[in-house]
């Protein structure tokens, strides 16, 4: 198992149609096959900063099974338009 954590800075004053955006294409990562969980957190301190988790089986079932696939192309246009800069996205796995 391995943990995508992508950060997005969203324009000031965007965030609850970020939100919206979102929860609306939340389901084209859930149906990835290999996808575990998706949380999406927002700072309290910084609260146009929101950080993305989502658990994969692998790094594959992330880059190939979803971005590969035609869900990606769907999801960023529903939430790219709010990034304020690019995201950061790196993969994790337990120690």
């Amino acid at each position: 198992m391995v943990l995508e954590v992508a950060i997005f800075d969203i324009v000031p004053g965007r965030e609850a149609a970020f939100t919206d955006a979102y929860r609306n294409v939340r389901h084209l990562v859930e149906a990835t096959e290999g996808c575990r969980s998706v949380r999406m957190t927002r700072g309290v301190e910084s609260p146009a900063r929101f950080v993305l988790l989502i658990e994969w089986d692998s790094v594959e079932a992330h880059e190939v099974g979803f971005r590969a696939s035609d869900r990606f192309p769907k999801w960023r246009a529903a939430i790219g338009e709010f990034f304020a800069s690019p995201p950061v996205v790196e993969h994790f796995s337990d120690v």
